[in-house]
């Protein structure tokens, strides 16, 4: 199983906790596919839409395929997430709790197909976030003292 991660979302990991994640399929142009397996695919300020029809990915810029003409995409269209009706239940069910909601953590190939993984997440505090800045630093410290005692 090959999988080639595009985009990544590193603001998500920093702002919030994650609790749940979830493997979806996107539903897309074929100008977008091309663009995608190219790299052109920004998550920054993204965020995942649940309603009635189904789950969405909002405001995911997918750069204009140059070769596509007249038949390009919208840069950022709201894309249809491919997932089970239980599972877009379970996240509609997570996100009706206050503090809670959806977001894109990355955008990989996985055997040709474009997949998006999202994140049932609760929002860090500030203090939070300097614990985990904390803990990381501390963390590097103990790899970087390790690493001179074994040479």
């Amino acid at each position: 199983m090959e999988i080639k991660i595009l985009a990544t979302n590193r603001k998500a990991i920093h702002e919030y906790f994650l609790l749940d994640r979830y493997e979806a399929g996107l539903a897309l142009q074929g100008s977008e596919i091309k663009s995608i397996r190219a790299g052109q695919i920004s998550l920054q300020d993204s965020y995942i839409h649940i309603d009635e029809q189904g789950a969405w990915l909002e405001n995911a810029h997918v750069a204009p395929y140059d070769q596509a003409s007249i038949y390009n995409h919208e840069p950022r269209r709201p894309r249809k997430l491919l997932l089970h009706k239980s599972e877009i239940r379970r996240l509609w069910n997570q996100v009706r709790q206050k503090g809670v909601t959806i977001v894109p953590l990355r955008i990989y190939l996985k055997n040709g197909r474009a997949k998006v993984e999202i994140a049932v997440a609760k929002g860090k505090k500030l203090y939070d976030k300097r614990n985990s800045i904390a803990e990381r630093d501390a963390q590097r410290e103990i790899e970087r003292q390790f690493r001179h005692k074994s040479q």
